[in-house]
């Protein structure tokens, strides 16, 4: 009776939450579709167990499809940019954010183990293993990254902390973190701009709801039946068509899924004895979700989705909407305006203040700008905001040239893979010798630069470049990056050094 009572509880609270979003509105703009989809689930949960007596097995199949199937989708994303996610981090990390300093240089193992969980617990979830475990620990993880994000969100932008230098105690500005990186760059690259903090926090919220779910029924979630197989399996799968292929353009999610599904189908036929069949699928799935994330880290991302991906245009990819001649998105301000008579204080938006003329209104005085400017009109925003590699007129001719340029970016010199480097110098020889020019790229300081290269024997030029942007080019210290007329036409890893002979038979006509 308590338990009926209970799956009633939830059912209503579903149905609610429901409503509640309805009445929000399809405010995701590009994701409204995922919107439409979380919020009929939602409904669905939660009408199932109050229509049908089997209503709340079926409910417990929808939970843990949504909650399985994205947690192998976001953790495959962060796998595949395993350096790209501990960038991210670190930002989260830095004094000016979390203020938890002590684990940035951390930041790369907590990026494979983060991403290795999602996938290990999304599996988990689908299989039905170890159901307490997976879901509390599921519960941990959600709430823990509803806090971060919440946290983020209202974060000032006009703050400031008290940082302490050489013993005294400066004032510094806060840095806040707008980007939550939930999806690495595979949102920006598919369909052009992340999730805010608040998009991402009311994301885990969701998620929450169906984790609940998850939680109370626990005790009844075992290691998959063949009927649960047979439902859970092929519907996961299209949520992965869904999210992996049709959202982010990238098949490689689907690929991996059925790979796992096959696995974990002969584990349970070849019934090894030695362990349960829990951790049987636990360890292949731990073994195949780190041997991804150290694969990607070895080499580069299996999936480029950021602007300097093979193929891709620098110079087009900086136009504005403007010079495309299309939409551009629309940015405002809320100012705070003061009553000069009785100091009453009252918000407008900046478009508003401008266009309505309120600045000539004398009963009102401008005080101060409240918090960071927000996006009431989407329109187009180039991928690359900028780029640069020396000055303006060297990062120009490196743009517009039409002969091929091997640019090696080495964001940090000091940290630059050293074994690479007689390969490097044979590879400088004989592109110099075809008369193909070659540059070094560094966000490093002069001094630097000058003692690895003689420490190295590199002989050519280093330009400078903001560490940020050559850290996005490629990910790689260093790695080697083929340009003509502004397109990227081949990326190598240090680890995966070409000869000159292969680029030129492959990417030089």
């Amino acid at each position: 009776m308590e338990t009926a009572n209970t799956y009633k509880l939830l059912s209503y609270f579903y149905i609610s939450i429901s409503f509640v979003l309805v009445g929000v509105g399809f405010s995701y703009d590009a994701f409204d579709f995922l919107y439409i989809f979380i919020t009929a689930s939602v409904f669905v949960t939660g009408v199932l167990p109050l229509t049908h007596e089997k209503g709340i097995e079926w409910s417990t199949y929808i939970s843990r499809i949504l909650v399985g199937s994205l947690f192998v989708v976001s953790g495959l994303i962060k796998a595949n940019d395993p350096l790209g996610f501990s960038y991210k981090l670190e930002e989260y990390f830095a004094e000016s954010a979390l203020n938890w300093p002590f684990f940035e240089p951390y930041s790369l193992v907590i990026s494979i183990l983060v991403a290795s969980a999602e996938i290990i617990l999304g599996f988990a979830v689908l299989f039905g293993g170890k159901s307490k475990l997976t879901n509390w620990s599921l519960l941990v993880m959600i709430l823990f990254f509803s806090w971060l994000t919440f946290y983020t969100a209202q974060c000032d932008p006009n703050g400031v902390y008290i940082a302490v230098e050489n013993g005294l105690e400066v004032e510094r500005g806060v840095t806040c973190v707008t980007d939550c990186g939930c999806f690495g760059d595979a949102l920006k690259g598919s369909i052009g701009r992340s999730l805010t903090p608040w998009e991402s926090f009311k994301k885990d919220i969701l998620l929450l709801v169906f984790v609940i779910i998850l939680i109370v029924r626990s005790s009844f979630i075992k290691i998959n039946t063949k009927t649960d197989d047979l439902i859970i399996l092929p519907f996961s799968i299209l949520f992965v068509v869904i999210l992996g292929g049709l959202l982010f353009g990238w098949w490689f999610p689907l690929i991996f899924t059925i790979a796992t599904f096959v696995i974990y189908i002969l584990l349970k036929q070849l019934d090894i004895r030695v362990i349960e069949i829990d951790w049987q699928v636990a360890i292949m799935v731990t073994i195949v979700s780190f041997g991804f994330a150290w694969y990607c880290l070895t080499n580069l991302p299996q999936m480029d989705f950021r602007p300097y991906g093979i193929n891709k245009s620098i110079p087009e990819q900086m136009k504005s909407a403007e010079e495309l001649g299309i939409p551009a998105p629309i940015f405002v301000y809320d100012y705070v305006l003061e009553n000069n008579a009785t100091k009453e204080l009252k918000e407008v938006r900046s478009d508003l203040y401008m266009t309505q003329k309120i600045y000539e209104d004398t009963l009102w005085t401008f005080k101060e700008t409240k918090g960071e400017s927000y996006m009431i009109k989407d329109g187009y925003m180039p991928p690359i905001m900028s780029f640069n590699i020396g000055d303006e007129q060297e990062t120009d001719e490196i743009l517009e040239s039409k002969e091929p340029i091997f640019v090696l970016v080495s964001y940090d010199i000091s940290a630059a893979d050293k074994g690479v480097q007689n390969d490097v110098n044979e590879f400088v020889k004989l592109s110099k010798s075809k008369g193909i020019r070659f540059i070094g790229a560094s966000a490093s300081l002069d001094k630097d630069v000058q003692e690895f290269k003689n420490e190295s024997g590199n002989a050519f030029e280093y330009l400078g470049g903001d560490e940020k942007i050559l850290k996005t080019v490629i990910r790689s210290n260093p790695g080697l990056v083929l340009l003509k007329d502004g397109v990227v036409l081949g990326k190598w890893h240090y680890n995966n050094f070409p000869t000159f002979e292969h680029v030129q038979n492959e990417f030089i006509k």
